[in-house]
């Protein structure tokens, strides 16, 4: 898909040394940069650990478990 995007003259100066450095076109310095943007930013879930890392595990039943103990 084809965008317009206004980028400022200062970044653009920028944009095009990095792309001459890398020997690489414009338009993949900025798919890769809005990649890279994406990865860092998704949204979504909330990661979790322990336990509660794999998703297997019924939250309800572990606090009823949990509770049933007191």
């Amino acid at each position: 898909m084809r965008t317009l995007v206004d980028i400022p003259d200062r970044q653009i100066k920028l944009l095009t040394a990095l792309c001459e450095a890398r020997k690489v076109s414009r338009a993949e310095v900025i798919r890769q940069a809005i990649s890279s943007f994406l990865e860092k930013n998704k949204t979504g879930g909330v990661e979790a650990f322990g336990l509660w890392e794999t998703g297997k595990v019924d939250g309800l039943a572990y606090q009823e478990q949990a509770r049933s103990e007191w």
